[in-house]
């Protein structure tokens, strides 16, 4: 059993509402940055039991920020733990947030759920997240129910994620494969092909890493 899941199984404070799979999936995508100071955004705070779960995780002097829509969570505000209060989906507000802290190295989206605060949230804060970091959206089964749809275009995040992953091999659409058996200084493909390093699908989440891509190159040696 890992950290996280025995943090959860010991917590009596009723603050922590969570899939029991979600444990592993965390520990499988957020260990690498244990013992190490780093900054945290999680959208969606509910009575805070996420965040306090998250200090006893990462290193003491981890810079934890929640977001929510509702002024009672400003109350679980602590040390090294910041809470801003507003509209995920209000890139005003979330750049407001990112000019007073430093670029997240995890971003986690737990909030509302619906397919435009999700998609609207990760277009803008996956270009503030640094580079090996991981952008973890929670809960997708909701792509899948249509209360949480709320979009013209009828896009879940789910449906979002799977072009996502098709973006990465946007270096193929843009040339032949055949092309890359020689060294290419420029191509001109999406932002996504540059910087998604892999898009990985769970029950109920989907975690996407961030790196910056070099141009594919094959050779025979």
């Amino acid at each position: 059993m890992n950290d996280l899941k025995k943090f959860y199984e010991n917590n009596t404070k009723k603050n922590l509402n969570k899939w029991k799979h979600y444990f592993d999936i965390y520990d499988e995508n957020f260990s690498k940055f244990r013992n190490k100071k780093i900054t945290i955004i999680e959208i969606g705070v509910f009575r805070g039991g996420s965040l306090t779960m998250w200090k006893s995780y990462f290193d003491p002097q981890t810079k934890i920020i929640g977001i929510d829509i509702d002024p009672a969570c400003k109350q679980y505000e602590t040390k090294n733990t910041k809470i801003y209060i507003g509209d995920q989906t209000d890139v005003s507000f979330l750049q407001s947030i990112l000019n007073e802290n430093e670029k997240p190295d995890i971003i986690i989206d737990d909030g509302g759920h619906t397919s435009n605060q999700q998609i609207s949230s990760f277009n803008f804060l996956f270009q503030e997240l640094k580079l090996g970091g991981v952008y973890l959206v929670e809960d997708t089964h909701t792509s899948y129910a249509k209360e949480f749809q709320d979009r013209d275009d009828k896009l879940t995040f789910t449906d979002y994620a799977k072009v996502l992953s098709d973006e990465l091999n946007d270096w193929y659409r843009i040339k032949n494969y055949k092309i890359y058996k020689q060294k290419i200084d420029q191509v001109d493909v999406s932002y996504w092909a540059k910087f998604i390093y892999k898009v990985s699908f769970y029950n109920s989440i989907i975690a996407i890493e961030k790196r910056r891509n070099e141009i594919p190159y094959s050779e025979i040696r």
